[in-house]
């Protein structure tokens, strides 16, 4: 224990011998900073005195300086700071003690009235001094704050409390997942939660986490996708349109685009193909924009941004040829590997054919601006979506690219049943062969497919597209990231 925190611990009892309790009560807040700051900046000092508008406002103490027989001080609340002027002829005996008692970071009410002081600046004359909360750690320095990277996703809440920058990003997270959810209901969409917990791992191409069930004495597994194959029951039984957010889980690496456990939302929609969706997402795409930034403009990775243009559209055996000369569909997976190990990128080349080709695609794709549209994927390297009718060795999928990264992933749903279980046993030959992300069969969803699902497009995006907004990393966009413990 520090010198200041063995202080902090002694005032316990000083606040406790004036009868106040130092974790306090409940206090009514009637003004939060901002907006008394917005409300009554263009009012001149006498207008305010004349107005005496009484507020009450909470928040914890960042600053604190005496002078006499008064001080001053900023308290911080949801919104903003303000500062807090005190007088000992101004208050009671009492509140004034309990003020000479506090410290940076404690937590405490005002009562007292709106003023402008001498240098122009929007202020609140404390009346009342009310302790709510004794902070017995002292907060990192004013103007240092944390220089620790790792020490800032271990402690975000002081990260939060110190960088207005960090709580803005969460403020604009919840816009961005409001407006999505938003955009889809006025669309008719039926919001819906599906299981997290899964016997078979399937709707995506990834690897999941395992545990077992106590009670049922079976292994399952958490979802992968944001109940993609669930959401397609619902479509056989009846719904048109549905979609969740939530949590999904992938026992994957780390990246600054990748977390084990991320939001993700998923929508599914009934007699649609991914030529609508691709239309319906741009839109989406750009409320969503507009919602977070403000502006349908934005600037990340190097990249300038303007979601207003007109998207471009990538074919990929088109794109993949012009940038590396490739040909995918006549081409060797020696020649791929050449390829990498020339540009030295990394890969491993135990896994099959088309697992190196989407490495191939993805070298290319980290030099495309977007936004734009990739369609044309090889059948291979996802089993769910429709053939396209005029070339079978590629499927109806779009994915949407920005700041070259995937940014959201759709397509016309496949309902064959016998087409899709073919293609699920040719997963499953690319799983025997050492596809660790090779799909699943799933057999309960085959089943489905035989009492018959419409026509119908899915589309999924997660958390991803919001870190690129903020031009972070996805760890520093997650209030509480994963942490290996200290050992």
């Amino acid at each position: 224990m520090t010198e200041q925190e063995r202080i902090r611990i002694g005032k316990l009892d000083e606040l406790k011998a004036l009868g106040v309790d130092p974790f306090g009560g409940k206090f009514d807040v009637t003004h939060y900073s901002q907006s008394i700051l917005d409300t009554y900046e263009s009012y001149t000092k006498e207008e305010l005195a004349e107005m005496a508008v009484e507020v009450a406002v909470a928040g914890r103490i960042m600053t604190r300086r005496t002078k006499g027989k008064a001080g001053f001080m900023h308290i911080q609340d949801r919104d903003s700071q303000i500062q807090i002027y005190l007088r000992q002829d101004s208050m009671s005996e009492k509140d004034y003690k309990v003020f000479d008692l506090c410290d940076i970071g404690d937590i405490v009410g005002i009562i007292g009235t709106v003023f402008k002081t001498n240098t122009g600046e929007i202020s609140v004359k404390a009346s009342q001094y009310i302790h709510l909360t004794k902070a017995l750690k002292p907060l990192p320095e004013k103007f240092h704050g944390i220089s620790d990277e790792e020490m800032k996703l271990r402690k975000r809440y002081l990260d939060i409390i110190m960088d207005r920058d960090v709580k803005e990003i969460f403020l604009k997270k919840q816009k961005f997942w409001a407006s999505i959810r938003n955009f889809l209901i006025e669309h008719d969409f039926l919001e819906v939660e599906t299981p997290v917990l899964e016997t078979s791992s399937g709707g995506a191409a990834a690897t999941p986490f395992k545990t077992h069930h106590n009670a049922l004495d079976i292994d399952v597994f958490l979802r992968i996708s944001m109940g993609e194959l669930w959401q397609k029951k619902l479509l056989v039984a009846g719904y048109d349109k549905t979609f969740e957010i939530g949590r999904q889980f992938r026992n994957e690496g780390m990246s600054n685009e990748h977390l084990q456990d991320y939001t993700q939302m998923e929508f599914y929609w009934a007699y649609a193909d991914f030529e609508m969706g691709m239309e319906f997402c741009k839109d989406m795409y750009r409320r969503v924009t507009k919602a977070v930034m403000g502006s349908s403009k934005f600037s990340t990775r190097g990249f300038d941004i303007d979601m207003d243009r007109d998207w471009e559209i990538y074919d990929f055996e088109t794109i993949v040829a012009e940038k590396t000369g490739i040909n995918v569909f006549d081409t060797s997976k020696e020649a791929i590997m050449a390829y990498l190990d020339e540009k030295g990128i990394e890969h491993d080349p135990n896994v099959g054919f088309w697992r190196l080709v989407d490495v191939l695609w993805k070298t290319v794709r980290k030099d495309l601006a977007g936004p734009g549209f990739l369609v044309g994927q090889p059948v291979q390297l996802n089993p769910l979506p429709k053939r396209l009718p005029s070339d079978d060795r590629k499927v109806a999928q779009m994915q949407i690219v920005l700041a070259g990264s995937e940014m959201g992933n759709g397509y016309t749903e496949l309902n064959n049943p016998l087409d899709l279980e073919e293609r699920f046993k040719e997963q499953r030959s690319m799983s025997e062969a050492g596809d660790t992300e090779a799909h699943e069969h799933d057999e309960s969803f085959i089943e489905a497919l035989r009492y018959g699902m419409p026509p119908a497009f899915g589309f999924g995006v997660s958390e991803r597209l919001f870190s690129v907004m903020m031009d972070r990393p996805i760890r520093e966009c997650v209030f509480f990231p994963l942490m290996k413990p200290r050992s």
